[in-house]
């Protein structure tokens, strides 16, 4: 097979993976909110398929979950879709241009930039695009940061291993 086809199935799959983990979390009070199940396929789509399946990814997977499960709501579907865009296409940018001789390493400081540049691109959405009234830096933190907590330490400890199992079977 070849590998735009591969790189087409694994970024179809990480789409429908995006749809369905959520699914699963949502029966937990604030689930999604916490464990960000949406964000894990995006990021190891970027990760093991690159910056343009990344990006695709990271706009189709919350807007078929939206049209199919109504998660995320219509409301934050925009930013939602933006951040994850970003995540997707940061991901494959770091991880094609950092030059690490280890594979882990490389898969962790791609995967913290991108982290950090999602939930920045997203609290400026929130500041100054959809200029939503008492969104502070206060909030931000909260929300961004501590709020999420367990779901990026899911993230940091699953996707570089995840990725690296598909790098050595798949590649």
């Amino acid at each position: 097979m070849k590998s735009t086809t591969k790189k087409l199935v694994s970024c179809a799959l990480c789409i429908a993976l995006g749809v369905l983990l959520p699914m699963a979390f949502h029966v937990i009070p604030n689930g999604g909110s916490v464990f960000l199940p949406m964000h894990i396929p995006v990021l190891i789509c970027g990760l093991f398929c690159g910056a343009p399946y990344g990006l695709a990814c990271g706009i189709i997977t919350p807007f078929f979950s939206s049209m199919t499960t109504g998660m995320p709501p219509a409301m934050i579907l925009p930013q939602m879709m933006i951040e994850l865009a970003v995540y997707g296409l940061v991901t494959g940018l770091c991880e094609k241009h950092i030059n690490f001789k280890n594979e882990m390493p490389k898969l962790y400081i791609s995967l913290i930039i991108a982290m950090l540049a999602g939930r920045i691109v997203n609290g400026l959405i929130n500041t100054f695009v959809l200029s939503t009234q008492g969104y502070t830096l206060s909030v931000f933190m909260t929300v961004s940061f501590i709020t999420c907590l367990p779901g990026i330490i899911i993230q940091l400890i699953i996707v570089p291993i995840l990725v690296r199992i598909l790098n050595k079977t798949v590649a």
